[in-house]
């Protein structure tokens, strides 16, 4: 099971990393899969920064747990996750629910569980692989 575990979230942090680094390579056309536009210079400024920021560090933290077999590094993303879905769901009482609503939802929650079972099942001390 643990070794399992460790290769669905290495898979999750893969994941992050993929999304992370099309922010940064090709922002306007990772922007238009999330429903945004870049407005001008600063507008992919912003997409190479931010996204991949969330992307990229949710990745590293997620793969040093898988790595290191490690409950610690799992918080992190899991903090990022987190606050990411409680948003959607502000949004989605303030904005209504539409047809692209839940499949980000599910997906962030999914990551979330997975993270969550890592943290049950790794521990903290790192030394359990």
């Amino acid at each position: 099971m643990r070794t399992a575990l460790r290769g669905i979230i290495g898979l999750v942090g893969v994941f992050n990393l993929v999304i992370g680094l099309a922010f940064l390579l090709a922002p306007a056309k990772a922007a238009a899969g999330f429903f945004l536009s870049p407005i001008g210079t600063q507008g992919l400024a912003t997409l190479r920064a931010d996204f991949p920021g969330f992307f990229i560090g949710a990745s590293l933290f997620a793969l040093a747990g898988a790595w290191r077999c490690d409950a610690g590094p799992l918080r992190v993303p899991m903090v990022m996750l987190g606050i990411a879905l409680a948003g959607r769901c502000v949004s989605s009482v303030a904005d209504g629910l539409v047809a692209t609503t839940l499949p980000p939802m599910l997906v962030e929650a999914l990551m979330l569980a997975l993270l969550f079972a890592g943290t049950r099942i790794f521990g903290t001390t790192g030394q359990n692989a």
